[in-house]
């Protein structure tokens, strides 16, 4: 833990990189801010304040440092735990919310007064949203300059920025240089791609279980969505402006999941990043949470198989559900079925096809608007199918980063043909709580079982209290033991055997 000076300053003289996004080291004799794994000689404690987050410390005063980049480190993993108002509003930023509706856009969709939460997030964040918001175009467009060859004003342009003027100032004040500086520093650009192709570099947090998180999507590939092969992951992105296609490839020896994005318009390059982020998990906390459950007796062998396992997240809440449901009482190989003759029906086509991906996933209100017939659907799972998609439609029902996650189970469970094990794992997957589990799911007791512990569902919730607030990563080591065949020390997670096995 770093709540105290001490602590955080102790964090910095050991120069720990597990704290970084955590916190921020300003020091007043350079008026400069660091990750606290930067390698820069350590300050007098004097000379040191401690920031939430890089627009606190920027709003303060302090410059990012140029050495260690402290803007760029992975996001805090403390803000998934929590699922209060701030942690939802962090994530609606991060998604860009303030950059489409303003600061009041925001408070709308957290139904409170702006007054409210630009006070909320400045007691415990240390900055107001508009200032995250800045911040997070000033990130963006420090990671395009570097990273990539975009002419310096569709650098400007992708990160949001209303015109050159105002990214130039922006970024003296964020970072103390240019642009054009910024780029001649890094030198010629190591990341461009072909054709209108961004290729972009996304850190994590090590260790990184890369191999778990690409068998569990290649396994649930929708034909036309989704494409996996040789340790890369593609698929199509429905975004606020237009469509994206994207490619993974994780990259954990370096520390960094490469990226490349074609977009149809570069103003969604954030939200498409920060998209892909949450799909691969990469602003977990690997080693708090293998520490966490490495301490218990019976997880201790799973999590030393598999140091820094994560849990897929994904792109968009809805799919996810609608897949989820699909998924209820068959094999993953007949959800994928399912899936695919969906996105055939009601999948709208791309404009630019790229080999198999062809299609977006169907939007809420084409599903809620169709009879869902032949498909291969029983009537009572058509019929969730459009509850689902009409609750999401009409706003009903929010699955976004942003929602709240107690309201949007209670609203899965009020549906017909949805039950707490689908909610449960919406809320992992979708909703990205770290401390979903599905007590309900067999596969887990079977696996509890494996492990010498009673297989029964009160067993497993007893054990499940110990594990909080990481359960869903407990979940995901415990199907991953399965997939095994029960033996603790076996490869690759394939997932659930039972439940929405589509998802």
């Amino acid at each position: 833990m770093t709540d105290t000076f001490q602590a955080r300053y102790q964090a910095i003289s050991s120069r720990d990189a597990r704290f970084d996004g955590r916190f921020y080291t300003a020091v007043a004799t350079t008026g400069i801010y660091c990750r606290p794994s930067c390698p820069a000689r350590t300050p007098k404690p004097e000379n040191v304040s401690f920031f939430t987050s890089a627009a606190a410390a920027q709003a303060a005063g302090y410059r990012a440092c140029k050495r260690c980049r402290p803007e760029a480190s992975p996001g805090s993993p403390d803000w998934d735990v929590r699922a209060d108002l701030v942690g939802r509003a962090l994530r609606l930023i991060a998604e860009g919310a303030v950059d489409e509706g303003g600061v009041g856009g925001l408070a709308r969709r957290l139904a409170v007064s702006e007054r409210h939460i630009h006070r909320l997030m400045a007691a415990e964040v240390g900055a107001g949203p508009l200032a995250l918001a800045r911040m997070r175009r000033a990130q963006t467009a420090r990671m395009l300059l570097e990273e990539t060859a975009l002419p310096v004003t569709d650098v400007a342009f992708a990160a949001g920025y209303a015109s050159v003027r105002q990214f130039n100032d922006s970024m003296r004040e964020a970072f103390g240089c240019t642009p054009s500086g910024m780029r001649r520093r890094g030198g010629p650009p190591g990341g461009a791609g072909g054709g209108g192709e961004i290729v972009l570099r996304l850190t994590h947090r090590r260790p990184y279980a890369a191999g778990p998180v690409l068998d569990f999507l290649a396994l649930r590939t929708v034909p036309g969505v989704e494409e996996s092969d040789a340790g890369t992951y593609r698929r199509t992105l429905r975004l606020p402006r237009g469509t994206a296609l994207v490619e993974l490839v994780p990259r954990p020896e370096d520390g960094w999941v490469t990226a490349r994005m074609r977009l149809d318009d570069l103003r969604d390059l954030a939200v498409a990043v920060q998209r892909c982020r949450r799909l691969l998990d990469l602003d977990a906390d690997p080693q708090g949470v293998d520490e966490a459950l490495g301490a218990d007796p019976l997880l201790a062998p799973l999590v030393a198989a598999r140091p820094g396992l994560r849990v897929p997240g994904h792109v968009d809440g809805f799919e996810l559900a609608v897949r989820a449901v699909l998924g209820q009482q068959v094999t993953v190989k007949g959800a994928r079925t399912l899936a695919g003759r969906l996105v055939e029906r009601l999948g709208k086509p791309l404009d630019a096809p790229a080999g198999t991906l062809t299609r977006l996933f169907p939007a809420a209100e084409a599903v809620a608007a169709d009879d869902l017939e032949g498909i291969g659907l029983t009537g009572a799972r058509a019929r969730a199918l459009r509850a689902l998609a009409g609750a999401v439609a009409d706003g009903r029902l929010v699955l976004d980063p942003g929602a709240d996650r107690e309201e949007a189970a209670r609203g899965l469970l009020a549906l017909p043909g949805i039950g707490p094990w689908t909610a449960s794992y919406v809320a992992m997957r979708a909703l990205g709580d770290p401390d979903a589990m599905p007590l309900g799911d067999l596969v887990l007791r079977k696996s509890l079982g494996a492990l010498g512990a009673p297989d029964t569902a009160a067993a497993l919730a007893a054990a499940a209290e110990r594990w909080r607030p990481w359960r869903a990563y407990a979940a995901g080591h415990l199907w991953a033991l399965a997939a095994d065949g029960g033996a603790p020390d076996g490869g690759a997670p394939a997932g659930p055997r039972t439940g929405p096995a589509g998802g």
